[in-house]
């Protein structure tokens, strides 16, 4: 569970739910993935794309977690044949971070259709498999360590057990596909930093905003147990992160890595870990391969095994979930739009 109905906030529509954002190299340029409308939260309730909402992919160029450039995706109602029409914009500078401007229209589309904008660029949303996988006694082990300050417990736990919890459920995907050069055109920058944001209209004609994803497993690590720590971490700003929630996971982590016994200064090791963490950001650089492993963060591809790394990290521990990508049932692939269609 990278965010996969991850607070209160999330879940009241899991259409605005962002369960994952990933951030790599495709055949023609930078790909961003963010997913939603998981079918865990069950198929009775409506699926798709909120057509009062927005999806947008924030990105920062110069390091100040501020965005600079934001591509904003605004769904329709869907159509008797299940298909709904999006809008896809671009807003640069001030109007990155401007909840009321409106950008410039790039594009507009269906779902389930590849859309090919001028210069190259790609756009594609719909129902695809999820990627993900998860073990669930891992995960809650890891979170009860880290929000109580203990040892990781799996009790008679082995791998010989693992399943993985996303086997052969479904998101909806939405995909953007920009070429390198037109990306470090509008952005100035290859090295950039990148989120996934989702919101909601008010009646008062404004904006709530609902999810907000970086780095992959932060809510599983600080937030399974605090579901109102869960909503803080979604609504926020990444410029904000290090102030309103370095402290706490510092000492968050600091517990666990005390009790694990791995560090002769636990508090300084939950400082450094915070602070890599926090803001949240996800990191890369333009045109290279996107790895999310132990050595380096770079983006994130659709098969990097995110949770061993953030949980070993948190817990300075090795931990495993006992799973590989072999246990996803729909395969990404390695042709646009990347996610397992199905």
């Amino acid at each position: 569970m990278s965010h996969h109905l991850d607070s209160p906030i999330a879940r009241q529509d899991p259409r605005l739910d962002i369960t994952d954002f990933y951030l790599f190299r495709g055949e023609r340029g930078t790909v961003f993935v963010l997913n939603v409308s998981h079918s865990l939260a069950g198929e009775e309730i409506p699926r798709g794309f909120h057509p009062e909402g927005r999806y947008e992919f924030k990105i920062d160029t110069d390091g100040d977690a501020v965005e600079e450039v934001t591509y904003r995706f605004s769904f329709g109602d869907a159509r008797p044949d299940g298909a709904q029409p999006y809008a896809l914009r671009r807003l640069t500078g001030a109007r990155a971070e401007d909840p009321y401007a409106t950008g410039e229209v790039l594009a507009q589309g269906v779902t389930g259709v590849t859309t090919v904008l001028e210069g190259g660029a790609r756009a594609w949303a719909g129902r695809a498999g999820d990627p993900f996988w998860i073990e669930p006694d891992v995960l809650h082990a890891v979170g009860r360590a880290v929000k109580e300050g203990t040892r990781l417990d799996l009790g008679a736990w082995s791998p010989s057990r693992a399943v993985n919890l996303f086997a052969g459920h479904t998101v909806f995907s939405l995909v953007l596909e920009v070429p390198d050069n037109e990306l470090v055109e509008v952005s100035g920058s290859r090295s950039i930093g990148a989120w996934a944001l989702s919101s909601l209209a008010t009646d008062a004609g404004g904006w709530r905003q609902i999810n907000r994803a970086g780095l992959p497993m932060i809510h599983p690590l600080f937030a399974q147990l605090d579901e109102d720590l869960g909503d803080r971490l979604n609504t926020g700003r990444p410029a904000d992160d290090p102030a309103v929630f370095g402290a706490a996971a510092a000492g968050m982590i600091a517990g666990t890595v005390r009790a694990h016994g791995t560090a002769e200064d636990p508090e300084a090791y939950g400082r450094t870990v915070a602070a890599r963490l926090f803001p949240n950001v996800l990191p890369y650089t333009v045109g290279t391969p996107a790895v999310y492993g132990f050595a380096e963060w770079n983006g994130r591809s659709l098969t990097d095994n995110a949770p061993d790394v953030m949980f070993s990290l948190a817990t300075n521990t090795p931990v495993a979930l006992g799973i590989t990508k072999d246990s996803i049932t729909s395969k990404p692939s390695q042709d646009f739009p990347y996610v397992p269609t199905d």
